[in-house]
């Protein structure tokens, strides 16, 4: 197997199975939430989401299997970037505890989570998200789908960002 294709492979093989793993405690988590009352708000673009955040890491590795291999101080850069933006997703993950899930819930009268990154960032996640998705375009040499999947899931998220804020009480 030709260098590129195995990075390619390996790398959206290893991105999917984190991102099953996460699915699964979202799904646990949301089944938690609802059961506390958790209400979610209209105009949601997870639907877009769920479908949009794995085909870009997909369309990144197909286009890494052919233009790639990346050159080494570019994938060792994507590899540290990528280990940086998970390290700040899951502590993301790990401060919101129950409260986190791929849909906006919001449990009426909670507060927010004020400790781990959320001191610093009012949305450590979608940083982690988009450090992730521009890491293993690095990695897997892939600047145009990269381009597209960092600008096209920006928007998303942008978006989500506006939801989640009105469903917290920050934007009226």
């Amino acid at each position: 197997m030709p260098p590129a294709m195995a990075i390619a492979l390996v790398t959206v093989v290893a991105v999917l199975l984190m991102m099953s793993g996460e699915a699964v405690l979202s799904a646990f988590n949301e089944r938690q939430l609802r059961a506390r009352g958790a209400i979610e708000p209209k105009g949601d673009v997870i639907a877009t989401m769920r479908w949009a955040y794995p085909a870009g890491f997909v369309a990144m590795a197909i286009e890494g299997a052919w233009s790639g291999p990346s050159p080494p101080p570019v994938l060792v850069g994507g590899l540290v970037l990528f280990g940086f933006a998970k390290a700040l997703k899951l502590w993301a993950i790990a401060s919101l505890g129950p409260k986190w899930s791929y849909r906006v819930l919001v449990v009426p009268g909670e507060p927010l989570v004020q400790s781990g990154p959320y001191r610093f960032l009012t949305h450590p996640n979608y940083l982690a998200v988009a450090g992730e998705i521009a890491a293993v375009a690095a990695t897997v040499w892939a600047p145009i789908t990269g381009t597209l999947a960092v600008v096209g899931f920006g928007w998303l998220m942008s978006m989500r960002i506006r939801v989640e804020d009105r469903a917290l009480g920050r934007l009226r």
